[in-house]
Protein backbone atom coordinates (compact mmCIF):
# COMPACT_ATOMS: atom_id res chain seq x y z
CA UNK A 1 0.00 0.00 0.00
CA UNK A 2 1.77 3.35 -1.15
CA UNK A 3 0.99 6.40 1.02
CA UNK A 4 -0.40 9.32 -1.20
CA UNK A 5 1.69 12.43 -1.48
CA UNK A 6 -0.48 14.06 0.89
CA UNK A 7 0.84 12.55 4.11
CA UNK A 8 4.27 12.16 2.27
CA UNK A 9 7.04 12.85 4.91
CA UNK A 10 4.59 13.63 7.92
CA UNK A 11 6.36 12.84 11.04
CA UNK A 12 6.37 9.64 12.74
CA UNK A 13 7.87 9.44 16.05
CA UNK A 14 8.87 5.97 18.26
CA UNK A 15 8.24 5.41 21.41
CA UNK A 16 10.33 2.08 23.15
CA UNK A 17 8.23 0.59 25.67
CA UNK A 18 11.09 -0.93 27.56
CA UNK A 19 8.48 -2.33 30.18
CA UNK A 20 6.05 -3.83 28.22
CA UNK A 21 8.55 -5.69 26.67
CA UNK A 22 9.68 -7.31 29.71
CA UNK A 23 6.27 -8.18 31.07
CA UNK A 24 4.85 -9.71 27.15
CA UNK A 25 8.03 -11.97 27.60
CA UNK A 26 8.30 -13.01 31.63
CA UNK A 27 7.95 -12.72 35.14
CA UNK A 28 10.38 -9.77 36.13
CA UNK A 29 11.69 -6.40 35.18
CA UNK A 30 15.35 -5.16 35.09
CA UNK A 31 16.36 -4.21 38.77
CA UNK A 32 17.37 -0.28 39.54
CA UNK A 33 20.88 -0.82 38.86
CA UNK A 34 20.32 -2.17 35.16
CA UNK A 35 18.01 0.05 34.27
CA UNK A 36 20.18 3.41 35.29
CA UNK A 37 22.96 1.21 32.59
CA UNK A 38 20.57 1.18 29.74
CA UNK A 39 18.68 4.63 29.49
CA UNK A 40 22.01 6.07 28.47
CA UNK A 41 22.34 3.63 26.01
CA UNK A 42 18.62 4.21 24.88
CA UNK A 43 19.35 7.93 24.55
CA UNK A 44 22.25 7.63 22.38
CA UNK A 45 20.18 5.77 20.19
CA UNK A 46 18.71 9.34 18.78
CA UNK A 47 15.49 7.89 17.54
CA UNK A 48 13.06 7.41 20.72
CA UNK A 49 11.11 11.06 21.92
CA UNK A 50 9.40 8.35 24.19
CA UNK A 51 10.26 6.10 26.85
CA UNK A 52 7.92 3.91 28.36
CA UNK A 53 9.34 3.61 32.31
CA UNK A 54 6.89 1.91 34.47
CA UNK A 55 3.06 1.51 35.33
CA UNK A 56 1.01 -1.78 35.21
CA UNK A 57 2.81 -4.36 37.06
CA UNK A 58 5.97 -2.97 37.14
CA UNK A 59 6.68 -1.76 40.98
CA UNK A 60 4.84 -4.78 41.90
CA UNK A 61 7.95 -6.73 40.73
CA UNK A 62 10.23 -4.18 42.58
CA UNK A 63 8.53 -5.24 45.54
CA UNK A 64 8.57 -8.96 44.89
CA UNK A 65 12.21 -8.95 44.79
CA UNK A 66 13.00 -6.89 47.61
CA UNK A 67 13.52 -3.70 45.39
CA UNK A 68 11.71 -0.30 46.61
CA UNK A 69 9.76 0.83 43.45
CA UNK A 70 9.92 4.88 44.18
CA UNK A 71 13.51 4.63 43.98
CA UNK A 72 13.27 2.51 40.83
CA UNK A 73 11.27 5.00 39.00
CA UNK A 74 13.05 8.15 39.89
CA UNK A 75 16.29 6.68 39.27
CA UNK A 76 14.67 5.65 35.46
CA UNK A 77 13.11 8.26 34.73
CA UNK A 78 15.61 10.98 35.55
CA UNK A 79 17.96 10.35 32.36
CA UNK A 80 15.12 11.13 30.03
CA UNK A 81 14.09 13.71 31.98
CA UNK A 82 17.32 15.35 31.78
CA UNK A 83 17.38 15.11 27.83
CA UNK A 84 13.86 16.18 27.01
CA UNK A 85 12.67 12.21 26.08
CA UNK A 86 9.08 12.32 27.15
CA UNK A 87 8.37 9.57 29.78
CA UNK A 88 5.21 6.97 29.89
CA UNK A 89 3.17 4.86 32.33
CA UNK A 90 -0.05 2.71 31.76
CA UNK A 91 -2.70 3.11 34.27
CA UNK A 92 -5.50 0.87 34.37
CA UNK A 93 -8.33 3.33 35.56
CA UNK A 94 -10.38 1.60 38.16
CA UNK A 95 -7.19 -1.07 39.00
CA UNK A 96 -4.57 1.66 38.61
CA UNK A 97 -1.40 -0.07 39.07
CA UNK A 98 -2.76 -3.12 40.09
CA UNK A 99 -5.44 -6.58 39.32
CA UNK A 100 -8.25 -4.89 41.25
CA UNK A 101 -9.95 -1.64 42.24
CA UNK A 102 -8.63 1.40 44.03
CA UNK A 103 -9.94 3.74 45.95
CA UNK A 104 -10.32 7.58 44.61
CA UNK A 105 -7.89 9.36 47.14
CA UNK A 106 -5.05 6.57 46.29
CA UNK A 107 -5.99 7.09 42.50
CA UNK A 108 -5.35 10.92 42.71
CA UNK A 109 -1.86 10.90 45.56
CA UNK A 110 -0.69 7.82 42.60
CA UNK A 111 -0.94 10.95 39.76
CA UNK A 112 0.87 13.20 42.61
CA UNK A 113 3.73 10.73 43.00
CA UNK A 114 4.53 9.60 39.54
CA UNK A 115 4.50 13.40 38.46
CA UNK A 116 6.69 13.96 41.27
CA UNK A 117 9.00 10.75 40.10
CA UNK A 118 9.67 12.27 36.54
CA UNK A 119 6.67 10.52 34.81
CA UNK A 120 5.17 13.31 31.96
CA UNK A 121 2.48 11.10 30.18
CA UNK A 122 -0.28 8.83 31.44
CA UNK A 123 -1.59 6.17 29.32
CA UNK A 124 -5.16 5.56 30.77
CA UNK A 125 -7.35 2.16 30.00
CA UNK A 126 -10.33 0.14 31.10
CA UNK A 127 -10.14 -3.69 29.95
CA UNK A 128 -14.40 -2.53 29.56
CA UNK A 129 -13.53 0.41 27.96
CA UNK A 130 -15.31 2.31 30.13
CA UNK A 131 -15.65 6.13 30.52
CA UNK A 132 -16.76 6.14 34.42
CA UNK A 133 -13.58 4.49 35.28
CA UNK A 134 -11.17 6.40 32.53
CA UNK A 135 -12.72 9.95 33.02
CA UNK A 136 -11.42 10.20 36.82
CA UNK A 137 -7.75 9.30 35.75
CA UNK A 138 -7.77 12.19 32.98
CA UNK A 139 -9.10 14.58 35.53
CA UNK A 140 -6.54 13.58 38.20
CA UNK A 141 -3.17 13.74 35.18
CA UNK A 142 -4.42 16.97 34.63
CA UNK A 143 -4.27 18.42 37.92
CA UNK A 144 -0.96 17.16 38.44
CA UNK A 145 0.49 18.42 35.74
CA UNK A 146 0.84 15.23 33.52
CA UNK A 147 -0.44 14.61 29.81
CA UNK A 148 -3.44 12.25 29.82
CA UNK A 149 -3.64 10.21 26.66
CA UNK A 150 -6.58 8.45 26.76
CA UNK A 151 -6.91 4.58 25.69
CA UNK A 152 -9.21 2.03 23.60
CA UNK A 153 -8.72 -1.20 24.11
CA UNK A 154 -8.57 -2.82 20.66
CA UNK A 155 -10.17 -6.24 19.77
CA UNK A 156 -12.09 -7.98 17.50
CA UNK A 157 -16.14 -8.43 17.93
CA UNK A 158 -19.14 -7.90 16.23
CA UNK A 159 -19.87 -4.90 18.60
CA UNK A 160 -16.12 -3.22 18.17
CA UNK A 161 -17.37 -1.61 15.43
CA UNK A 162 -15.39 1.96 14.22
CA UNK A 163 -18.20 3.71 15.33
CA UNK A 164 -18.43 2.27 18.64
CA UNK A 165 -14.84 3.21 19.50
CA UNK A 166 -14.71 6.79 17.96
CA UNK A 167 -18.08 7.30 20.29
CA UNK A 168 -15.55 6.06 23.68
CA UNK A 169 -12.78 8.72 21.56
CA UNK A 170 -15.05 11.57 21.45
CA UNK A 171 -16.04 11.46 25.18
CA UNK A 172 -12.82 10.53 26.07
CA UNK A 173 -11.47 14.23 24.13
CA UNK A 174 -14.33 16.23 25.88
CA UNK A 175 -13.33 14.92 29.22
CA UNK A 176 -9.78 16.15 28.19
CA UNK A 177 -8.32 13.74 26.86
CA UNK A 178 -4.80 15.21 24.93
CA UNK A 179 -3.82 12.10 23.33
CA UNK A 180 -5.75 8.90 22.28
CA UNK A 181 -3.58 5.28 22.55
CA UNK A 182 -5.23 2.44 19.97
CA UNK A 183 -4.45 -0.13 22.38
CA UNK A 184 -3.97 -3.68 20.38
CA UNK A 185 -3.06 -5.58 23.00
CA UNK A 186 -3.88 -8.97 21.39
CA UNK A 187 -2.74 -7.71 17.93
CA UNK A 188 -5.77 -9.34 16.51
CA UNK A 189 -7.03 -5.72 15.51
CA UNK A 190 -7.72 -5.89 11.80
CA UNK A 191 -5.19 -3.09 9.83
CA UNK A 192 -8.20 -2.36 7.60
CA UNK A 193 -10.28 -0.88 10.65
CA UNK A 194 -7.60 0.55 12.76
CA UNK A 195 -7.25 2.56 9.15
CA UNK A 196 -10.87 3.60 9.27
CA UNK A 197 -10.73 4.19 13.33
CA UNK A 198 -7.46 6.36 13.23
CA UNK A 199 -9.16 8.89 10.45
CA UNK A 200 -12.15 8.63 11.41
CA UNK A 201 -10.76 10.01 15.21
CA UNK A 202 -7.99 12.37 13.16
CA UNK A 203 -11.15 13.88 11.06
CA UNK A 204 -12.37 14.86 14.18
CA UNK A 205 -10.09 15.92 16.37
CA UNK A 206 -6.99 16.62 14.37
CA UNK A 207 -5.00 18.18 17.13
CA UNK A 208 -5.21 15.01 19.05
CA UNK A 209 -2.10 12.80 18.81
CA UNK A 210 -2.70 9.29 18.16
CA UNK A 211 -0.38 6.68 19.67
CA UNK A 212 -0.55 2.83 18.14
CA UNK A 213 0.70 0.18 20.15
CA UNK A 214 0.30 -3.25 18.93
CA UNK A 215 1.54 -6.58 19.90
CA UNK A 216 3.42 -8.83 17.21
CA UNK A 217 1.06 -12.17 18.44
CA UNK A 218 -0.07 -13.16 14.87
CA UNK A 219 1.63 -11.48 12.84
CA UNK A 220 -1.00 -8.34 12.00
CA UNK A 221 1.04 -5.80 13.55
CA UNK A 222 2.92 -4.53 10.80
CA UNK A 223 -0.04 -4.43 8.56
CA UNK A 224 -1.22 -2.41 11.39
CA UNK A 225 1.43 0.42 11.61
CA UNK A 226 0.95 1.22 8.24
CA UNK A 227 -2.80 1.44 8.00
CA UNK A 228 -2.66 3.64 11.00
CA UNK A 229 0.38 5.87 9.60
CA UNK A 230 -1.68 6.25 6.70
CA UNK A 231 -4.09 7.56 8.12
CA UNK A 232 -2.89 10.49 10.56
CA UNK A 233 -1.16 8.30 13.74
CA UNK A 234 1.83 9.76 15.18
CA UNK A 235 3.46 7.58 17.35
CA UNK A 236 4.68 4.13 16.96
CA UNK A 237 5.42 1.77 19.87
CA UNK A 238 8.36 -0.36 19.26
CA UNK A 239 10.39 -2.86 21.05
CA UNK A 240 14.03 -3.97 20.56
CA UNK A 241 15.89 -6.97 20.46
CA UNK A 242 16.66 -9.47 21.69
CA UNK A 243 13.33 -9.22 22.96
CA UNK A 244 11.08 -7.64 20.21
CA UNK A 245 8.44 -9.61 17.70
CA UNK A 246 6.79 -13.00 19.32
CA UNK A 247 4.19 -11.96 21.67
CA UNK A 248 5.87 -8.61 22.29
CA UNK A 249 5.96 -5.83 19.74
CA UNK A 250 7.50 -4.88 16.26
CA UNK A 251 10.93 -4.61 16.02
CA UNK A 252 12.45 -0.83 15.88
CA UNK A 253 14.66 -1.40 12.96
CA UNK A 254 12.30 -3.41 10.72
CA UNK A 255 9.35 -0.51 11.21
CA UNK A 256 11.41 2.16 10.65
CA UNK A 257 12.68 0.42 7.33
CA UNK A 258 9.09 -0.01 6.09
CA UNK A 259 8.06 3.57 7.10
CA UNK A 260 11.18 5.47 5.62
CA UNK A 261 10.99 3.65 2.59
CA UNK A 262 6.58 4.83 2.22
CA UNK A 263 8.05 7.99 2.91
CA UNK A 264 7.69 9.20 6.09
CA UNK A 265 9.72 11.58 7.79
CA UNK A 266 11.08 8.70 10.99
CA UNK A 267 14.24 9.44 12.87
CA UNK A 268 17.78 7.73 11.97
CA UNK A 269 18.81 4.81 14.44
CA UNK A 270 22.24 4.80 15.75
CA UNK A 271 23.08 1.41 15.56
CA UNK A 272 26.24 1.66 17.03
CA UNK A 273 24.07 2.13 20.08
CA UNK A 274 21.42 -0.26 19.35
CA UNK A 275 23.58 -3.16 19.29
CA UNK A 276 25.50 -1.91 22.95
CA UNK A 277 21.75 -1.79 23.72
CA UNK A 278 20.89 -4.97 22.19
CA UNK A 279 23.63 -6.89 23.85
CA UNK A 280 23.32 -5.34 27.35
CA UNK A 281 19.43 -6.28 27.30
CA UNK A 282 20.75 -9.68 26.44
CA UNK A 283 23.42 -9.43 29.50
CA UNK A 284 19.83 -8.99 31.88
CA UNK A 285 18.28 -11.97 30.08
CA UNK A 286 21.61 -13.85 30.90
CA UNK A 287 22.04 -12.75 34.06
CA UNK A 288 18.56 -14.00 35.66
CA UNK A 289 15.45 -12.55 33.79
CA UNK A 290 15.97 -15.46 31.82
CA UNK A 291 15.22 -17.88 33.99
CA UNK A 292 11.65 -16.61 34.40
CA UNK A 293 10.94 -16.04 30.34
CA UNK A 294 8.54 -18.69 28.97
CA UNK A 295 10.75 -19.47 25.69
CA UNK A 296 7.04 -19.88 23.89
CA UNK A 297 6.44 -16.16 24.15
CA UNK A 298 9.31 -15.65 21.62
CA UNK A 299 6.46 -17.01 18.80
CA UNK A 300 4.19 -15.80 17.05
CA UNK A 301 0.74 -17.70 16.73
CA UNK A 302 -2.31 -16.96 14.32
CA UNK A 303 -4.28 -18.98 16.91
CA UNK A 304 -4.72 -16.26 18.41
CA UNK A 305 -6.75 -14.87 16.32
CA UNK A 306 -8.63 -17.77 16.73
CA UNK A 307 -9.53 -16.81 20.53
CA UNK A 308 -8.56 -12.86 20.69
CA UNK A 309 -6.03 -13.88 24.07
CA UNK A 310 -2.96 -11.28 24.68
CA UNK A 311 0.24 -12.93 23.99
CA UNK A 312 1.70 -12.51 27.03
CA UNK A 313 -1.12 -14.80 28.75
CA UNK A 314 0.17 -17.60 26.79
CA UNK A 315 2.84 -18.70 29.18
CA UNK A 316 0.59 -18.34 32.22
CA UNK A 317 -2.35 -20.70 30.06
CA UNK A 318 0.01 -23.25 28.87
CA UNK A 319 1.07 -23.62 33.40
CA UNK A 320 -2.62 -23.72 33.91
CA UNK A 321 -3.05 -26.42 30.87
CA UNK A 322 -0.30 -28.23 32.24
CA UNK A 323 -1.21 -28.11 35.70
CA UNK A 324 -5.28 -30.01 34.48
CA UNK A 325 -3.47 -32.14 31.97
CA UNK A 326 -3.01 -35.13 34.01
CA UNK A 327 -5.81 -34.55 35.87
CA UNK A 328 -8.24 -34.58 32.90
CA UNK A 329 -6.78 -37.59 31.49
CA UNK A 330 -7.02 -39.85 34.27
CA UNK A 331 -11.08 -38.85 33.59
CA UNK A 332 -11.07 -40.13 30.86
CA UNK A 333 -8.67 -43.50 31.24
CA UNK A 334 -11.30 -44.31 34.06
CA UNK A 335 -14.41 -44.46 31.08
CA UNK A 336 -12.18 -45.88 28.38
CA UNK A 337 -12.18 -42.49 26.66
CA UNK A 338 -8.90 -41.85 24.42
CA UNK A 339 -6.83 -39.29 26.44
CA UNK A 340 -5.93 -35.53 25.52
CA UNK A 341 -2.55 -34.04 24.26
CA UNK A 342 -1.39 -30.56 25.38
CA UNK A 343 -2.11 -29.63 21.70
CA UNK A 344 -5.66 -31.23 21.84
CA UNK A 345 -6.80 -29.54 25.34
CA UNK A 346 -4.72 -25.77 24.07
CA UNK A 347 -7.48 -25.80 21.33
CA UNK A 348 -10.49 -26.99 23.51
CA UNK A 349 -9.73 -24.12 25.64
CA UNK A 350 -9.71 -21.71 22.72
CA UNK A 351 -13.07 -22.90 21.69
CA UNK A 352 -14.32 -22.68 24.61
CA UNK A 353 -13.32 -19.45 25.11
CA UNK A 354 -14.66 -18.23 21.76
CA UNK A 355 -18.27 -19.81 23.36
CA UNK A 356 -17.56 -17.58 26.75
CA UNK A 357 -16.61 -14.54 25.60
CA UNK A 358 -19.60 -13.23 24.31
CA UNK A 359 -21.71 -15.02 26.36
CA UNK A 360 -19.89 -13.22 29.23
CA UNK A 361 -20.81 -9.56 27.14
CA UNK A 362 -17.62 -9.45 25.09
CA UNK A 363 -15.51 -7.39 27.49
CA UNK A 364 -12.16 -6.62 25.88
CA UNK A 365 -9.67 -9.27 26.55
CA UNK A 366 -6.91 -7.11 28.53
CA UNK A 367 -5.83 -7.41 31.88
CA UNK A 368 -7.78 -7.96 33.93
CA UNK A 369 -10.71 -9.26 31.96
CA UNK A 370 -8.90 -11.79 30.02
CA UNK A 371 -8.00 -13.47 33.09
CA UNK A 372 -11.18 -13.92 34.35
CA UNK A 373 -12.05 -15.02 30.64
CA UNK A 374 -9.62 -17.57 29.92
CA UNK A 375 -10.65 -19.13 34.06
CA UNK A 376 -13.99 -19.27 33.35
CA UNK A 377 -13.36 -21.47 30.03
CA UNK A 378 -10.49 -23.62 31.64
CA UNK A 379 -13.14 -24.25 34.87
CA UNK A 380 -15.80 -25.18 32.05
CA UNK A 381 -13.56 -27.68 30.00
CA UNK A 382 -12.47 -28.95 33.41
CA UNK A 383 -16.31 -29.51 34.53
CA UNK A 384 -17.10 -31.17 31.09
CA UNK A 385 -14.24 -33.49 31.19
CA UNK A 386 -16.21 -34.62 34.40
CA UNK A 387 -19.08 -34.76 32.85
CA UNK A 388 -20.65 -31.78 34.27
CA UNK A 389 -22.20 -28.66 33.46
CA UNK A 390 -20.83 -25.50 32.79
CA UNK A 391 -20.72 -22.10 34.83
CA UNK A 392 -20.52 -24.21 37.93
CA UNK A 393 -17.10 -22.66 38.73
CA UNK A 394 -16.73 -18.75 38.70
CA UNK A 395 -14.55 -16.72 40.95
CA UNK A 396 -15.92 -13.67 42.87
CA UNK A 397 -13.43 -11.30 40.87
CA UNK A 398 -15.48 -12.42 37.70
CA UNK A 399 -19.03 -12.17 39.18
CA UNK A 400 -18.22 -8.70 40.23
CA UNK A 401 -17.84 -8.10 36.58
CA UNK A 402 -20.27 -10.03 35.45
CA UNK A 403 -22.77 -8.04 37.91
CA UNK A 404 -21.20 -4.72 36.55
CA UNK A 405 -19.26 -3.86 40.20
CA UNK A 406 -16.11 -2.93 37.57
CA UNK A 407 -18.43 -1.05 35.11
CA UNK A 408 -20.96 -1.74 32.02
CA UNK A 409 -19.79 -4.49 29.75
CA UNK A 410 -19.72 -3.93 25.96
CA UNK A 411 -22.53 -6.33 25.29
CA UNK A 412 -25.59 -7.96 26.72
CA UNK A 413 -25.08 -10.79 28.98
CA UNK A 414 -26.51 -14.21 27.58
CA UNK A 415 -30.03 -14.94 29.34
CA UNK A 416 -28.61 -18.15 30.98
CA UNK A 417 -25.86 -16.17 32.73
CA UNK A 418 -28.79 -13.61 33.77
CA UNK A 419 -30.59 -16.89 35.18
CA UNK A 420 -27.78 -18.07 36.78
CA UNK A 421 -26.64 -14.95 38.69
CA UNK A 422 -30.53 -14.56 39.61
CA UNK A 423 -30.50 -18.15 40.76
CA UNK A 424 -27.86 -17.26 43.65
CA UNK A 425 -29.72 -14.37 44.48
CA UNK A 426 -26.94 -11.90 43.03
CA UNK A 427 -27.96 -8.48 42.09
CA UNK A 428 -26.89 -6.47 39.06
CA UNK A 429 -25.86 -2.54 39.45
CA UNK A 430 -24.67 0.26 37.14
CA UNK A 431 -23.61 2.85 39.56
CA UNK A 432 -20.48 4.81 39.02
CA UNK A 433 -18.35 2.08 39.59
CA UNK A 434 -15.42 3.89 41.80
CA UNK A 435 -18.46 4.37 44.56
CA UNK A 436 -17.84 0.89 45.37
CA UNK A 437 -14.64 1.46 46.75
CA UNK A 438 -14.34 4.16 49.53
CA UNK A 439 -11.38 6.40 50.55
CA UNK A 440 -8.67 4.56 52.59
CA UNK A 441 -5.49 6.80 52.76
CA UNK A 442 -6.01 7.54 56.25
CA UNK A 443 -6.08 3.61 57.34
CA UNK A 444 -2.88 3.48 55.37
CA UNK A 445 -1.44 6.70 56.98
CA UNK A 446 -2.41 5.08 60.67
CA UNK A 447 -0.57 1.61 59.50
CA UNK A 448 2.51 3.79 58.68
CA UNK A 449 2.27 5.54 61.56
CA UNK A 450 2.31 2.93 64.19
CA UNK A 451 5.23 1.13 62.44
CA UNK A 452 7.01 4.35 62.59
CA UNK A 453 7.25 3.89 58.41
CA UNK A 454 8.45 7.07 56.50
CA UNK A 455 5.86 8.56 54.08
CA UNK A 456 8.77 9.31 51.62
CA UNK A 457 9.53 12.01 49.63
CA UNK A 458 5.92 13.37 48.07
CA UNK A 459 4.42 10.86 50.44
CA UNK A 460 5.56 7.40 47.42
CA UNK A 461 5.76 5.61 50.44
CA UNK A 462 2.46 5.97 51.89
CA UNK A 463 1.11 5.68 47.89
CA UNK A 464 3.31 2.75 47.83
CA UNK A 465 1.66 0.39 50.85
CA UNK A 466 -1.82 2.28 49.73
CA UNK A 467 -1.44 0.78 45.72
CA UNK A 468 0.22 -2.91 46.63
CA UNK A 469 -0.16 -3.15 50.29
CA UNK A 470 0.33 -6.94 50.87
CA UNK A 471 3.19 -6.74 48.80
CA UNK A 472 4.71 -3.43 50.28
CA UNK A 473 4.68 -5.06 53.49
CA UNK A 474 6.69 -8.16 52.59
CA UNK A 475 9.20 -6.09 51.23
CA UNK A 476 9.42 -3.77 54.37
CA UNK A 477 9.84 -7.39 55.94
CA UNK A 478 12.40 -8.92 53.79
CA UNK A 479 10.45 -11.65 52.89
CA UNK A 480 9.68 -10.26 49.40
CA UNK A 481 13.54 -10.19 48.82
CA UNK A 482 14.23 -14.24 50.20
CA UNK A 483 10.99 -15.51 48.79
CA UNK A 484 12.50 -14.37 45.39
CA UNK A 485 15.65 -15.42 45.78
CA UNK A 486 14.55 -19.06 46.51
CA UNK A 487 12.03 -18.64 43.61
CA UNK A 488 15.35 -17.70 41.59
CA UNK A 489 17.58 -20.87 42.95
CA UNK A 490 14.53 -23.31 41.85
CA UNK A 491 14.59 -21.90 38.43
CA UNK A 492 18.18 -22.06 38.68
CA UNK A 493 18.26 -25.84 39.46
CA UNK A 494 15.33 -26.73 37.24
CA UNK A 495 17.39 -25.19 34.34
CA UNK A 496 20.09 -27.61 34.72
CA UNK A 497 17.56 -30.27 35.04
CA UNK A 498 16.02 -29.27 31.77
CA UNK A 499 19.26 -30.31 30.08
CA UNK A 500 19.11 -34.25 31.25
CA UNK A 501 21.93 -33.93 34.25
CA UNK A 502 20.71 -36.12 37.13
CA UNK A 503 19.90 -34.53 40.85
CA UNK A 504 23.38 -35.73 41.96
CA UNK A 505 25.70 -33.89 38.98
CA UNK A 506 23.23 -30.86 39.33
CA UNK A 507 24.35 -30.75 43.47
CA UNK A 508 28.15 -31.56 42.05
CA UNK A 509 28.33 -28.43 39.73
CA UNK A 510 27.05 -26.24 42.46
CA UNK A 511 29.54 -27.45 44.84
CA UNK A 512 32.40 -26.68 42.20
CA UNK A 513 30.99 -23.13 41.80
CA UNK A 514 30.99 -22.82 45.51
CA UNK A 515 32.93 -22.44 48.94
CA UNK A 516 32.76 -24.72 51.75
CA UNK A 517 31.38 -23.31 55.64
CA UNK A 518 34.13 -26.27 57.37
CA UNK A 519 32.62 -27.37 60.63
CA UNK A 520 36.10 -26.40 63.55
CA UNK A 521 35.11 -28.93 65.95
CA UNK A 522 32.24 -30.98 66.76
CA UNK A 523 29.11 -30.69 67.66
CA UNK A 524 25.41 -30.15 66.85
CA UNK A 525 24.79 -27.89 63.99
CA UNK A 526 21.77 -25.27 65.29
CA UNK A 527 20.19 -22.72 63.56
CA UNK A 528 18.24 -21.63 65.64
CA UNK A 529 19.03 -21.12 69.37
CA UNK A 530 17.68 -18.32 71.98
CA UNK A 531 20.71 -16.89 71.87
CA UNK A 532 21.86 -13.47 69.60
CA UNK A 533 22.00 -15.02 65.98
CA UNK A 534 19.88 -16.74 62.95
CA UNK A 535 16.14 -16.89 63.64
CA UNK A 536 15.50 -19.25 61.45
CA UNK A 537 17.38 -22.39 59.63
CA UNK A 538 18.72 -20.28 56.23
CA UNK A 539 16.90 -20.72 52.74
CA UNK A 540 18.41 -21.46 49.57
CA UNK A 541 20.12 -18.07 48.00
CA UNK A 542 19.97 -16.78 51.47
CA UNK A 543 22.91 -14.31 51.29
CA UNK A 544 25.40 -14.02 54.42
CA UNK A 545 28.20 -11.31 55.11
CA UNK A 546 31.85 -12.38 55.49
CA UNK A 547 31.33 -11.26 59.67
CA UNK A 548 27.79 -12.21 59.67
CA UNK A 549 27.15 -15.61 62.29
CA UNK A 550 26.17 -17.94 60.02
CA UNK A 551 25.26 -20.91 62.75
CA UNK A 552 26.24 -22.38 66.07
CA UNK A 553 27.84 -25.77 66.79
CA UNK A 554 26.17 -26.49 70.62
CA UNK A 555 29.41 -28.55 72.54
CA UNK A 556 29.25 -31.41 74.36
CA UNK A 557 29.72 -29.14 77.35
CA UNK A 558 27.02 -26.94 76.71
CA UNK A 559 28.50 -23.80 75.13
CA UNK A 560 27.50 -22.58 71.68
CA UNK A 561 30.17 -21.79 69.35
CA UNK A 562 29.50 -19.42 66.77
CA UNK A 563 30.17 -20.37 63.05
CA UNK A 564 30.83 -16.97 60.32
CA UNK A 565 31.27 -18.16 56.89
CA UNK A 566 34.56 -15.43 56.64
CA UNK A 567 33.48 -14.82 52.72
CA UNK A 568 30.72 -12.78 51.47
CA UNK A 569 27.93 -15.47 49.78
CA UNK A 570 25.20 -16.86 49.29
CA UNK A 571 23.85 -20.41 50.14
CA UNK A 572 23.39 -22.82 47.62
CA UNK A 573 23.07 -26.06 49.85
CA UNK A 574 22.88 -26.94 53.44
CA UNK A 575 24.84 -30.15 54.22
CA UNK A 576 23.86 -30.04 57.85
CA UNK A 577 20.22 -29.56 58.98
CA UNK A 578 19.40 -28.40 62.33
CA UNK A 579 20.21 -31.04 65.07
CA UNK A 580 23.12 -32.63 62.79
CA UNK A 581 25.85 -33.81 64.97
CA UNK A 582 29.10 -33.13 63.00
CA UNK A 583 32.79 -33.81 62.95
CA UNK A 584 35.68 -31.29 62.85
CA UNK A 585 36.38 -30.98 59.03
CA UNK A 586 32.87 -31.66 57.43
CA UNK A 587 31.00 -29.09 55.34
CA UNK A 588 27.77 -27.66 56.98
CA UNK A 589 27.19 -25.73 53.99
CA UNK A 590 28.38 -24.43 50.35
CA UNK A 591 27.79 -21.00 49.89
CA UNK A 592 28.65 -19.32 46.08
CA UNK A 593 30.68 -15.80 46.68
CA UNK A 594 29.56 -14.50 43.08
CA UNK A 595 26.49 -12.38 43.86
CA UNK A 596 23.71 -10.72 41.21
CA UNK A 597 22.47 -8.45 43.80
CA UNK A 598 26.22 -7.38 45.17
Amino acid sequence: MKVSTSVMKKKIQFSLVYRDMWQSSGKYQPRIDQLVQIAPLIIEMGCFSRVETNGGAFEQVNLLYGENPNKSVRAFTKPFNDVGIKTHMLDRGLNALRMYPVPADVRKLMYKVKHAQGVDITRIFCGLNEVRNIIPSIKYALEAGMTPQATLCITFSPIHTVEYYSDIADQLIKAGAQEICLKDMAGIGRPGMLGRLTKAIKDKHPDVLIQYHGHSGPGLSMASILEVCANGADIIDVAMEPISWGKVHPDLISVQAMLKDEGYDVPEINMKAYMKARAMTQSFIDDFLGYFMDPTNKHTSSLLLKCGLPGGMMGSMMADLKGVHSGINMILRGRNEPELSLDDLLVMLFDEVEYVWPKLGYPPLVTPFSQYVKNVALMNVMQMAKGEDRWTMIDNHTWDMILGKSGRLPGPLTPEIIELAQAKGFEFMDKDPQSNYPDALEAYRKEMDENGWEYGEDDEELFELAMHDRQYRDYKSGIAKKRFEDDLQRAKDADMAKTGMSETEIKKIKRAKADPVIAPSNGQVLWEVSVDGPSSAPFIGCKYQHDQVFCFLSTPWGEYDKILTGFTGRVVEICAPQGTNVHKGDVIAYLQRSDIFA
